[in-house]
């Protein structure tokens, strides 16, 4: 994080306007880097030619916003985490797991099991790298009053018992995992790096992004950094506030926004970005699935990678790849248990 003393330094930024920018979340040069003149200029109610000499002055202070090779590219690729779902056959689907440093949205019916991955992924990135996890913690933003930490207890004690025992050493917690004392103070442990916020409307949704980035940003140096912000679900409120035609062009303009402070959160901070999205059924196809996601062609080209996720027979979950820009297209089957989500 940027000293308000240097923030200070770049052109057309005083102690006030420090103070403005430190309040709506700019507090990092790469932060006023990728923003726009017109995003700046509302947030901190400076004119936008002095906002584009703050982003300008910015860029070039974090070096950001010139060309670089395509093995610097690689190098960076090379830093970002894969967050394991706990199911092989999906992991494998998904190149290693969930990536960092992007989007991947799960679209599905309802009862699909979207918001049981949601609860999985938070309890799997808290455990370290050997065990598929990212040794970190988890932002939940819940939308649709989803999250429940009873889920995440059964989650918990759903996980391999080698698993169990080396985070009940690694977290400092004395006794047996075989000892119901010793896993309700492992569950609690696992609850405490879990931030949860009820989201009421899309405006309330959208703040919390800047809350979550801010979270990103305190906890960057911390021995459990953020590795996961979770939208349960991102368009929920969108569709319910924004209805017919005549506001879909407003409805598309605020989510993109919203989806861009999304994007900046895992770019900046080495977060992956986790959101569930619904559906809707297309009354013109008479062949094939029906089913759209929600958000149009906006969330579509935003995700980088887009998972459609189908009920099967009983527990059996199809988790079909449908879009990636380094992954061929396939399906995985698992299951969603009681001990969370399980291989085949």
């Amino acid at each position: 994080m940027v000293a308000q003393s240097d923030i200070e330094g770049l052109p057309g930024v005083g102690p006030a306007t420090a103070d403005k920018l430190s309040d709506a979340g700019y507090d990092t040069y790469n932060g006023l880097a990728v923003s726009s003149p017109r995003e700046l200029s509302d947030a901190v109610d400076v004119g936008q030619g002095t906002a584009s000499d703050i982003i300008a002055a910015a860029r070039e202070a974090a070096d950001v916003g010139g060309f670089e090779s395509g093995s610097t590219v690689l190098d960076r690729r090379n830093e970002i985490g894969k967050l394991s779902t706990g199911v092989p056959a999906v992991d494998e689907l998904l190149g290693g797991g969930v990536e960092t440093q992007s989007m991947t949205e799960i679209y599905g019916g309802f009862g699909v099991g979207k918001s049981q991955f949601s609860h999985q992924l938070a309890v799997n990135v808290q455990l370290d790298q050997e065990h598929g996890g990212l040794a970190g913690r988890a932002i939940v933003v819940d939308t649709e009053d989803a999250f429940r930490p009873e889920r995440i207890d059964d989650m918990v004690r759903g996980l391999d018992p080698e698993i169990l025992e080396a985070e009940r050493e690694r977290r400092g917690i004395e006794g047996s995992i075989d000892d119901e004392e010793t896993m309700a103070a492992l569950v609690t442990d696992f609850l405490k790096y879990i931030h949860v916020a009820r989201a009421f409307n899309s405006d309330h949704q959208m703040l919390l992004a800047k809350t979550a980035a801010d979270m990103a940003a305190e906890y960057a140096d911390d021995d459990r950094p953020v590795r996961l912000v979770v939208y349960d679900s991102l368009t929920a409120h969108f569709r319910a506030e924004f209805v017919g035609r005549g506001e879909l062009a407003q409805r598309q303009q605020k989510l993109n926004r919203h989806i861009h402070d999304l994007l900046r959160i895992g770019s900046l901070h080495n977060v992956s970005i986790l959101v569930m999205n619904q559906v809707q059924s297309n009354p013109d196809s008479y062949f094939g699935d029906p089913t759209k996601p929600v958000g149009g062609n906006i969330l579509g080209h935003a995700s980088t990678i887009r998972v459609y996720l189908k009920n099967s027979k009983a527990t059996k979950r199809v988790f079909r790849l449908v879009d990636a820009p380094n992954l061929a297209d396939g399906e995985a089957i698992l299951r969603v248990e009681d001990g969370g989500l399980k291989p085949e």
